[in-house]
């Protein structure tokens, strides 16, 4: 799939964009503060229905309107699909799929599968474990429709049990929530081994392409000693949790880990190596995601390639055009992207984006 015209309206200095897109490759040209990464957000929150940037809807919305409107039209082999997304400032969300209203984010979600290359993206690996559960649990909600309903209950228990902990005196009172916390715990990590076992080999192929001087390994951690039941866990942890009011172990607490000839990579990696392994990561993922599902994978890449040397740019490059991915690169000038070779492909598209006009070159 591919998103092949974006309507914009008030989205932060974006205030009237229209645009055809290509199906390859979309270069943004312009200088910083002219609405390149602005365009990349819109993007991103018509697929996700949330900002990379910002929580606050009142700080996307241009500061003399009542709300901002995203509107797409996204191409398949067979199909097409229409999907609108209008944010009011009072916080209300309205959003369309082919005119119909009653969807929701994640129907959206599911057209619009995309991996975003930024620079802010190290959190990934020097983040805390959520940016890595929130990685993984990207490739499951894609590829497994059963993991998103069976999560969300997951969570919605989880909040349960603990507001459940300020109540009771002993576990007994617990057994009935455990009983079905465990049920659905064991089928969530289940997913996640399952789907954790398949890309980790993917992952480390496409480091060896980028970083050969490393030896890149990716391991899950559920969240517990995966020698010990579940159920046993939660019935010795209970004075412990009933003491701190929430649930210390489990799948929210399940980790994806990467490490460099043995070492976390957060420890032993310089900055342009850890970059060079979050482009690895992201572009793994979305390729496997290709693979899986013959569908295509949107590609965000916000100023992050001219951070590359010349030789990464060029790997970079190749990889995504053989995915034959739908891909939109910011840079500040068109020299930055001669690594790209844009010129001598037909279907690559070039805008000029400033003080939020953005027109094609």
């Amino acid at each position: 799939m591919s998103l092949s015209r974006l309507i914009i309206q008030n989205f932060r200095n974006l205030n009237a964009v229209d645009l055809e897109l290509s199906h390859g490759f979309n270069f943004l040209v312009g200088e910083n503060g002219s609405g390149k990464t602005s365009l990349l957000e819109a993007i991103f929150y018509l697929g996700h229905g949330r900002s990379f940037k910002s929580n606050v809807s009142n700080r996307i919305i241009h500061y003399d309107h009542d709300d901002f409107i995203l509107h797409g039209k996204i191409d398949e082999a067979k199909h097409s699909w229409s999907v609108g997304l209008q944010k009011k400032r009072q916080g209300e969300t309205v959003l369309k799929i082919n005119g119909q209203d009653g969807n929701k984010i994640a129907d959206l979600a599911h057209l619009l599968p995309m991996q975003i290359i930024m620079p802010e993206g190290l959190t990934l690996l020097n983040g805390g474990p959520s940016y890595r559960r929130a990685f993984l649990d990207w490739g499951l909600f894609h590829l497994h429709p059963q993991f998103y309903s069976e999560w969300t209950a997951l969570r919605r228990l989880l909040k349960q049990r603990n507001a459940a902990l300020a109540q009771v005196r002993q576990y007994q009172d617990l057994l009935h929530w455990d009983k079905e916390l465990v049920k659905l715990t064991e089928k969530v990590s289940q997913m996640r081994v399952d789907y954790a076992t398949k890309l980790s080999p993917e992952i480390e192929k496409t480091c060896q392409f980028f970083l050969p001087e490393l030896e890149i390994t990716a391991q899950f951690y559920q969240g517990w000693n995966k020698d010990q039941d579940y159920a046993e866990v939660l019935a010795q942890g209970f004075e412990r949790d009933k003491g701190i009011g929430y649930t210390m172990i489990g799948a929210q607490k399940a980790d994806f880990r990467f490490r460099a000839n043995g070492l976390p990579v957060e420890d032993v990696l310089s900055r342009g190596q850890l970059k060079l392994l979050m482009c690895a990561l992201r572009l793994a993922q979305g390729e496997y995601l290709i693979q899986q599902k013959q569908q295509q994978c949107l590609f965000l890449i916000d100023d992050f390639a001219s951070e590359l040397d010349l030789n990464k740019r060029e790997l970079l490059t190749q990889r995504l055009r053989e995915s034959q991915s739908q891909v939109f690169v910011t840079a500040i000038t068109k020299d930055q992207l001669h690594y790209m070779d844009w010129q001598n492909n037909a279907n690559d598209v070039l805008f000029e984006v400033q003080d939020g006009e953005i027109t094609p070159c």
